[in-house]
């Protein structure tokens, strides 16, 4: 676990008013529904060295689209929000983080491929979690105390725990698209209007925890989305530049 994150989860918990009894719960059922696999040892190596593009579903996205298509090669975790509309367009992520919460016909559509599921546990995902046992390749996450087959790699929502593991496993640079942490909600984020608040909330939450991810990371910093702190601003056209 990343120094200094139980204080950071703590004062998450306290200002959304969420139980950590709820998480640890979640954790444990995780963990007796993964199987023993190398997908740890995969990921390290999709990610170890290399540039890593890390996709959100923020408004930004739609314009990201047309410029990720060019890059096939380059190693691609997503959030899970983003999933439809990057296989709609042919993009298949070689990583998806998810809490299990985004479009469950795009999980089942890729569920059986060599991409992996970077699954996470948390106190309101509990009844989602049987998903799990359709998903082929898998590895589980927390945000409280790691245990067993569970990992804690730090991070909130899908799209900054995306940063936190291109960072955890030594990504050489990472580059972000679709994440845009301003007052506007993407489409593709299947918010409701009565949950625009929370969910802005917790934009703040994930854009506060990547500035200080950007204070301690070894990996580079890039951003194609909106500025944001210890992330640099480039745009598609030098991306050929950023990843040579």
């Amino acid at each position: 676990m990343i120094l200094g994150w139980k204080t950071r989860y703590l004062s998450i918990l306290k200002e959304l008013k969420y139980s950590e009894k709820k998480d640890k719960e979640s954790t444990i059922i995780l963990d007796s529904i993964l199987k023993k696999t190398k997908n740890i040892e995969k990921v390290e190596k999709l990610i170890q060295g290399n540039t890593v593009f890390v996709i959100g579903s923020g408004p930004s996205l739609s314009f990201a689209i047309p410029e990720l298509k060019k890059f096939k090669k380059s190693i691609k975790i997503a959030a899970d929000s983003s999933l439809k509309p990057l296989i709609d367009n042919g993009i298949i992520p070689d990583i998806i983080v998810t809490d299990l919460d985004g479009d469950e016909n795009a999980i089942k559509k890729i569920s059986k491929k060599k991409s992996i599921f970077v699954v996470h546990a948390h106190g309101d995902n509990i009844e989602k979690l049987q998903m799990v046992k359709k998903i082929k390749n898998c590895i589980g996450t927390t945000q409280t105390e790691p245990f067993n087959k569970i990992q804690n790699f730090g991070g909130f929502t899908d799209g900054d725990r995306g940063v936190f593991l291109a960072s955890y496993f030594d990504a050489k640079k990472i580059i972000l698209f679709g994440m845009d942490f301003g007052t506007r909600i993407g489409k593709f984020s299947n918010t409701k209007k009565s949950d625009r608040k929370i969910k802005l909330k917790k934009l703040k939450i994930a854009k506060d925890l990547l500035i200080w991810l950007s204070s301690i990371t070894k990996s580079e910093l890039f951003t194609t989305s909106m500025p944001i702190k210890g992330f640099k601003k480039i745009p598609y056209k030098d991306l050929d530049i950023i990843i040579t």
